[in-house]
């Protein structure tokens, strides 16, 4: 299959790689919102433009796409996009991961140089799992989620939509980490993280919390919305 890589940054250049490493599809340029990089080549594929061009792209000889988007929430929104244009959003698994057969994986999906997924896990739609990083068994990583190089993940475990997880971190078993939520580098958790929170250390400890909900600002908000109708 022809495709693009959204994204031409440091990520972009991985997942190329681990598009040439596995030689499943072709890829043909790079598309970047950074105008800067419009007409140059990144390590020898063009960048053609933005993302505005992917509709045109759809109607000539590209077949699909895949975001390389290293912030969780653009990589899940230019997928839709993607998704929109017509394109097929495909995965990028470096010959090198080892999954086990019964591990299920969505689209849009990356899986770097020496990553190991067990047995019965389940991988959502545009996750990364980078390089080097151990999913245990029976754990579920959900829709953009983001596991870092070197994260060890134990069995039973629950990431939910949008979570980071910090380089080098440890999550013991039967554990849920919330929907974006953010895990420290080299922290070490060992209870359950609440959406929207960030911690660090050994154990874990929350440094920042989730935002309150002020129905106010909520409204507030929405005026410009409704003004516009």
């Amino acid at each position: 299959m022809n495709i693009i890589i959204l994204g031409a940054g440091g990520h972009g250049r991985v997942v190329l790689d681990i598009l040439q490493q596995a030689r499943e599809h072709v890829v043909k340029a790079f598309l970047d919102s950074n105008q800067q990089l419009w007409g140059r080549r990144v390590d020898g594929v063009p960048v053609l433009g933005g993302p505005d061009l992917l509709a045109d792209l759809a109607a000539q000889d590209i077949e699909g796409a895949v975001v390389a988007i290293g912030d969780n929430g653009i990589r899940r929104q230019f997928a839709d996009t993607v998704d929109a244009a017509g394109l097929e959003l495909v995965n990028a698994i470096h010959p090198s991961a080892n999954l086990a057969r019964t591990v299920t994986v969505g689209c849009n999906v990356v899986i770097a140089a020496g990553a190991l997924v067990c047995a019965h896990c389940q991988v959502g739609d545009s996750v990364i799992l980078n390089t080097g990083c151990i999913i245990d068994h029976e754990s579920m990583i959900g829709t953009a989620a983001h596991v870092c190089p070197g994260v060890k993940i134990a069995g039973h475990v629950t990431v939910e939509s949008g979570a980071f997880l910090g380089i080098g971190s440890t999550v013991i078993q039967n554990i849920r980490i919330g929907y974006d939520a953010v895990i420290g580098a080299g922290s070490v958790v060992i209870e359950d993280i609440e959406p929207m929170t960030t911690v660090v250390g050994v154990p874990a400890r929350m440094i920042k919390n989730k935002p309150v909900f002020d129905p106010a600002l909520v409204l507030q908000a929405l005026k410009p919305a409704v003004a516009l109708r």
